[in-house]
Order: C-alpha cells, then structure tokens, then sequence
C-alpha cells in the first residue's frame, strides 16, 4: 500500500514538472514572438525615417530647381521684354545636373504656346478682368469676347485633330459640356451641355465644378470626353490656374503643333507650318509682322482673329524631376511674370502628371 502511494506522488511529480516545463516554453515562445515583432517595427520605423528623410531631401533640391528657373526666365527677358521666343535660355529643353546620390533634371515651356482649355468660362459681368489688356491707343478693341472666340477655336481644333469617331457635331457636344462645367451657373447652356442633373445620376455621382479646371486630366469627368480623345488633346492644350487668358504665342508654337494656329485663324495647314518656317530664330519683333505676311494676305482676318495671338508671354511651367538615393521625387511648377520684373509661383503639383 505504501508502495503504491509513493509511486502515486512521483508520477504527481512528475507531471507537475512537465507542466512548468511547458508553461516555462510557452513564456519563451510569447517573449521570442514578440522581441521579433518589435524588431521587425523597429526596422520599419527606421526605414520609413529613412524614406522620409530621402524624400524631403529630394523635395529642396526640387524647390532649389525651381528657384533656379526663376532666375533663368529673369535672365531670358533681361533686354527682351517685349518678346518672348525659343532661341532664349528658358527653352533650351530639359537640363539634367548631378548631384551627390542622384540629379536633377528640369524643363520649362511657355504655357501660352498651348490652348488654355480655361479660356472657355467667361469673364465676370461685374468687373473688368485683369487678363483681358486694354487695347492699344488707335486701335479699336474687339468686338467678340475672348471666350466666345475660344470656343470656337476649341471646336476646330478638336475636329482638326482627326480623331476616331469625332466629328463636327461631337466636338460641338464637347465644348458645350465643358462650358457648362466651366460657368458659374447651373443652367445647360446647349443641346450637348451638361449639368449636375446630368452628373448627379450617374452610377458614381457628383456635380460640376462650374468653376476653373484645375488640370487637363479633369477633362475625364466631364461628358462626351473619353480617354482617346484626351489623350489627343494632351499635346495640344493646357490648363492655366484661375485664368481664363486666351493669347496664344506665335513665337513659341511648336512645329509639330501648327493645328492650334488652323483652329486659331481658319487657315489650311500649309499655310500654318508657313507661318512657323517663316518666323525668325528671335521670333517675331510685332504682332502685326505676322499678319503682312503673304501666305496671310489671301484670308480676310478679322481683327478678332487677330487678337488671339501675342509674341510675349507670362505664363510658363516648370517640371522638375529629381532622383536622390533611389528615390524620385516630381514637382510641376506654374509661374506668371509680373511687369517682365516679378515672377511668382501661381501653383505646385506633386507628381509625373
């Protein structure tokens, strides 16, 4: 009987003891589970220290970009101010400069060598618009406002572009709903506008902006645009923040984007790209030595016509890309030169696009 009880105790024992033992490996278990999961956060932590501070170091080298582009359009007008052309420094296309652990590349464009889609929404009734210049001393002003002749430019550029599927009567549906998304009003404007009874029933709603674009890619919310058609339109316009300037640059128009001065002028495209051969590496000294030309002298333009285009611009962008110990960082810099002496970053945009 005493045997039978001792043996009783030592297997008592002895589970007693394989049970510390497996509490003993359960608490080394936990703490080895979670000094990984705090090294592992620990590592993570640093890493993104890391990213943040390479990051932030890509952004001043950008921001020290932009300022030296300012310097660089100073320099450009510095004895030209009256004219604006592509054998100046500011269009020399893109630069690149090493710097330790990556580079910075950069590329400024005039703004006013592109259509601005902005140019669409009319001019407040109430007061004059800063963007709108008074007309020179003997010179009569035009009769038209500058948006309404923006539409119609925006229409022949469209169809000029030969783009699938888009006829006359599309890109009228096109420019008509994007009038209506540019005005101040929630009225539909033409038989192809569009409102927010329009927007608001879509599958994923929303409502107008009746209010500036705030960049090209906007075009995708707005009816009857589709991506192939945007993508058309890319090379060919562009958005200047609150401003609905319509003075387009003829010194700076690009060869390859002669249908601007089609949709601009009304005439054919051999005698846009004449336009283009014939301007001088300066560029155009007068607005008026465009118009004396005699490829020019076969269309009655109207002095209308004529207003939409300048030979100096204020307007122009920065795109900055910088690469900083593998990490790249973009910044698309909008700057307006104030009385050829000021020029002032108007807006900043993070990213390729």
């Amino acid at each position: 009987m005493r045997r039978l009880v001792n043996i009783h105790r030592l297997t008592s024992r002895k589970r007693q003891q394989g049970v510390a033992l497996i509490t003993v490996m359960l608490i080394v278990a936990l703490a080895a589970i979670l000094a990984t999961q705090m090294s592992s956060k620990l590592q993570f932590q640093l890493q993104r220290t890391a990213n943040i501070e390479v990051n932030q170091q890509a952004y001043w080298y950008a921001m020290g970009a932009e300022a030296f582009a300012k310097r660089v359009l100073f320099m450009s007008f510095d004895g030209e101010e009256n004219v604006t052309h592509l054998d100046q420094i500011w269009a020399r296309g893109e630069s690149s400069y090493p710097i330790d652990y990556g580079q910075i590349s950069g590329e400024i464009t005039d703004m006013q060598s592109c259509f601005n889609l902005n140019a669409l929404r009319k001019s407040s009734t109430t007061s004059v618009s800063n963007n709108t210049p008074t007309a020179p001393k003997g010179k009569a002003s035009s009769s038209t406002e500058p948006h309404t002749m923006a539409i119609t430019a925006l229409e022949k550029l469209i169809v000029e572009l030969n783009i699938e599927n888009v006829s006359n009567f599309e890109a009228k549906d096109m420019v008509d709903a994007l009038t209506d998304w540019l005005d101040s009003d929630s009225f539909v404007s033409n038989n192809g506008g569009a409102e927010d009874n329009d927007y608001s029933s879509k599958e994923y709603p929303y409502l107008a902006a009746n209010h500036y674009l705030a960049s090209v890619n906007e075009l995708r919310l707005i009816e009857h645009f589709t991506l192939p058609i945007i993508e058309a339109l890319k090379p060919h316009v562009c958005v200047i923040p609150n401003s609905n300037l319509h003075k387009i640059n003829v010194n700076t128009i690009d060869a390859d984007n002669v249908e601007i001065l089609v949709a601009l002028l009304g005439v054919s495209k051999d005698v846009a790209q004449e336009i283009i051969s014939a301007r001088p590496d300066e560029g155009y000294a007068k607005i008026d030595d465009v118009f004396v030309l005699p490829q020019l002298t076969q269309y009655k333009l109207t002095q209308d016509q004529k207003d939409q285009l300048v030979v100096d611009s204020e307007y122009f962008t920065l795109k900055t890309k910088t690469s900083f110990n593998d990490s790249f960082f973009f910044l698309n810099s909008i700057m307006k030169i104030e009385n050829n002496k000021q020029i002032n970053v108007i807006s900043r945009t993070i990213g390729r696009d």
